[in-house]
């Protein structure tokens, strides 16, 4: 008892002593960090009030240019605006990043859900980044048919990919867009040209027949499938086998070599009753394995054959001419479509034409021809 009250002593004498003495005691209390005057209320009222600044047309195409991966972001979220303001920036930003484009390599990749597509899109992706190429990825996610809703989490399946500087991936709503396609994809392949990527790939949906929009803007087609799905005859009916430039058969590992290899014969089989191809290319089918990147290489290897083909015989230009004609077309009717149903008048007949046509008091048909005509005047009289 008294070694314990002779300790507490001495304890509460030294305290006494720190508080008076210059010198420096275990039981002297420090002063606090000071805060940098950066984080203050005005600052964060700042730095929130520039990330609301929209920046200048002039100002997304010089970042764009330099590579700038947020200005290109930027600038694709202009163009999947229906925004009329929106419209014309982006149109503005197009047509100064045009003579920077049509200077990669755009493959399209499609398959059935379930087929192994963003993985096998990753690992593709990470080898074309390690051979020294820079890749955007634009993958269309489908959205809901009653929500109109999108998860849009290609970016969390590629979490790989994503962290690669040379690599950008950018996912989009398909919305109502025939074959899984977002409806800007078009110019926002251009956008990413310009900003210095040199190979674009195209995930889309896999919604089989319906994949025809996206053929119609790259330059190689692959069709990814999977062995022991049953799908080797019934796949030889579809017209996307058509269409498919090479056939990659995914999931070749384990004890999955076996099928793979025979689905390959069987899909090379069925690709020699189709007829020839006007670009001189036979397409062919290979195997892989996006988990063991097995395989990966010989896909590139492929499609740098197919390019060296259609570029010694300028199938190459042509087609890249045709789709840009294509889509001057397609732009055509989708303005027109969206300038009929945006027109006062025709917002007004349309729900009451529809009541009409559901009660059966007039065709379909004729309550088209109807409103088309209605549409048509009120332009002439302007």
């Amino acid at each position: 008892m008294k070694l314990f009250l002779f300790s507490l002593l001495l304890l509460l004498k030294t305290a006494t002593v720190s508080k008076s003495s210059p010198h420096k005691s275990a039981l002297q209390e420090k002063e606090g960090i000071n805060q940098p005057e950066s984080i203050g209320k005005a600052s964060v009222a700042q730095i929130i009030q520039s990330r609301k600044r929209q920046p200048s047309a002039q100002e997304l195409i010089s970042g764009i240019l330099k590579g700038d991966k947020t200005a290109l972001s930027r600038a694709i979220t202009l163009v999947e605006s229906t925004n009329p303001k929106h419209l014309e920036k982006a149109n503005e930003i197009i047509q100064a990043c045009l003579p920077y484009a049509n200077n990669s390599v755009r493959i399209g990749i499609t398959g059935v859900p379930g087929v192994g597509k963003s993985t096998f899109i990753e690992a593709f992706g990470k080898f074309l980044t390690s051979s020294g190429k820079q890749v955007a990825v634009l993958a269309v996610d489908p959205s809901s048919t009653i929500s109109h809703g999108s998860i849009l989490g290609d970016k969390t399946r590629m979490e790989e990919l994503v962290k690669d500087e040379k690599a950008y991936i950018r996912p989009s709503a398909s919305g109502e867009t025939l074959g899984g396609v977002a409806r800007k994809t078009r110019e926002t392949i251009i956008l990413c040209e310009a900003c210095g990527f040199d190979t674009i790939i195209i995930e889309t949906v896999g919604v089989g027949q319906s994949e025809t929009a996206v053929h119609s803007m790259v330059d190689f087609f692959l069709l990814l499938k999977i062995s022991g799905a049953g799908d080797e005859l019934q796949g030889i009916k579809r017209g996307i086998m058509e269409m498919a430039d090479a056939i990659v058969i995914n999931k070749a590992d384990g004890d999955n070599i076996k099928k793979a290899n025979m689905a390959k014969t069987e899909f090379n089989r069925a690709l020699h009753l189709f007829p020839a191809k006007s670009s001189g290319w036979q397409p062919k089918v290979t195997t892989c394995s996006a988990i063991t990147h097995d395989g990966i290489s010989d896909v590139w290897t492929m499609i740098s054959d197919y390019l060296e083909l259609t570029k010694g015989n300028d199938y190459f230009y042509e087609r890249r001419k045709n789709q840009n004609q294509h889509w001057l077309l397609e732009t055509i009717n989708e303005q027109l479509k969206l300038n009929f149903f945006e027109h006062p008048q025709i917002k007004n007949l349309l729900e009451e034409n529809k009541k009409a046509v559901q009660n059966s008091e007039v065709s379909p048909f004729a309550a088209a021809q109807n409103l088309l005509q209605i549409y048509q005047n009120s332009k002439n009289l302007k």
